[in-house]
């Protein structure tokens, strides 16, 4: 099962970059991840910040594994929101690999 989660409702305007702006979204995916469903985060019409993202599933990603990218979708996202996407799991994945090295 899927449960999207539309970012732009979150916003002011087409912008949301505070931390603070992603822990309600955040604590909504873990939720459902926790009861075994897929989370799909919609970007249509909303563009954020390298903090945000990292605080909407930076932080997951350190705590539980790059697996756990298997059950998230990133949707409608803009080539910018797309590239911080991509850096901000990229360098979580990294640290959490280095942390979990034996």
């Amino acid at each position: 099962m899927r449960t999207q989660i539309t970012i732009s409702e979150y916003a002011d305007g087409h912008f949301i970059g505070a931390r603070a702006s992603a822990l309600p979204l955040r604590h909504n995916a873990e939720e459902i991840l926790a009861q075994g469903q897929q989370v799909v985060f919609d970007f249509s019409s909303v563009e954020v910040t390298q903090s945000f993202i990292d605080e909407l599933v930076g932080g997951m990603i350190l705590r539980q594994g790059p697996e756990l990218l298997s059950r998230i979708v990133f949707k409608t996202c803009s080539d910018n929101v797309r590239a911080i996407i991509r850096f901000v799991v990229s360098d979580r994945c990294e640290q959490y690999i280095k942390a979990h090295a034996h």
